[in-house]
């Protein structure tokens, strides 16, 4: 890989670095030079797999190395703090994976560490960068559509792809919402504004969940979340959480719903079907023609430029912040059984 003013490390060498951030920062040209993970033998398959120099397995040495500029931080839930408050006291640029923290007051505590260290702090939210979420941004613009109306957006998932750590307490923030649904909350507000109530049930319909490796584990955390969200511009939503579908959605399934328009994201008419005869000239359903990048370059890549001081900072960690508000209003909704007001972010 080409050599680039702000040389990186990836810390945490699981699936998510494996599938998408390593593969996607290669793909941008960004010069990753060491890959961090507790367990060398892991880090060294996901340095060998995309042509990264070294591995190691000890954080501090990794933070402590001048020639590293940035992080990207795909650690565990648990200990996405205690690495970002690391990285950032390194004064190290980050990419986080999400859910951002354990809790709103961890979101807080991690950019209140940025701010105090000069170093440029953003979260990871992949979904933003799919080429059908960008066309989406461009068309809700367009007035032909009519006012914006509704949304449904749904989450979901396959048991097959279960792993331990999802259902354990202690480990993660919290079940299929924290660890799928953030995803929804995040496009519900880059795309459509702040969340303002939020009505939720959750629950956990299959209890007991076989793992790859055969064993059996008693599920302590919700699979399934269903919410009405309204938002501050007036529009309503809903959004649904499954970490039990048999078959899934790709990624995410988004409807929206406007006066003169209706479109689907990831849905039966492919990426991005459009129903807009004012915009489109047709009675009927308009498949966009979308680029097809591969995986991850287009986020790494507006990464990249964003350290640059070229990109647009998107705020991605004030806006997790935001999100988590939303979530952990959606598991007081559904605990208390009553409409939950979300707490705005301070500005």
């Amino acid at each position: 890989m080409p050599a680039g003013p702000h040389p990186i490390a990836i810390v945490g060498a699981g699936l998510i670095t494996a599938t998408y951030h390593a593969p996607g920062l290669r793909a941008a040209g960004a010069d990753v030079r060491v890959v961090c993970d507790r367990n060398l033998a892991r880090a060294q398959a996901v340095a060998a797999a995309n042509a990264i120099p070294e591995a190691a397995a000890e954080l501090d040495a990794v933070l402590a190395r001048p020639d590293i500029a940035a992080v990207v931080i795909a650690t565990p839930d648990h200990e996405h703090e205690s690495n970002a408050l690391a990285a950032a006291a390194a004064g190290k640029a980050i990419l986080l994976q999400k859910p951002m923290a354990m809790s709103a007051e961890g979101c807080r505590r991690i950019i209140a560490a940025a701010e105090a260290n000069g170093v440029n702090l953003q979260v990871s939210w992949m979904h933003r960068h799919f080429e059908e979420v960008l066309r989406t941004r461009t068309l809700l613009a367009d007035p032909r559509l009519g006012e914006l109306y509704a949304v449904r957006i749904r989450n979901a998932v396959s048991p097959a792809g279960d792993r331990p750590w999802c259902f354990t307490p202690g480990l993660v923030a919290g079940g299929a919402v924290m660890q799928l649904g953030v995803h929804g909350i995040d496009l519900a507000r880059h795309l459509f504004g702040p969340i303002r109530t939020v009505s939720a049930t959750t629950g956990i319909r299959r209890r007991i969940r076989p793992m790859p490796d055969g064993t059996l584990l008693e599920a302590h955390l919700e699979d399934h979340a269903f919410a009405h969200y309204g938002f501050a511009n007036g529009v309503m939503g809903t959004h649904e959480v499954s970490f039990s579908e048999a078959q899934g959605t790709d990624r995410f399934l988004i409807e929206i719903y406007c006066a003169d328009a209706t479109l689907q994201l990831r849905g039966p008419r492919g990426r991005l079907a459009v129903w807009a005869p004012r915009l489109t000239g047709r009675e009927d359903w308009v498949a966009e023609d979308l680029p097809d990048p591969p995986p991850g370059r287009r986020h790494h890549a507006w990464w990249l430029e964003v350290l640059a001081g070229r990109g647009r900072d998107d705020a991605t960690a004030a806006d997790a912040l935001a999100g988590q508000r939303v979530a952990e209003a959606l598991y007081r909704s559904a605990e208390q059984g009553r409409r939950e007001t979300v707490v705005p972010t301070p500005a």
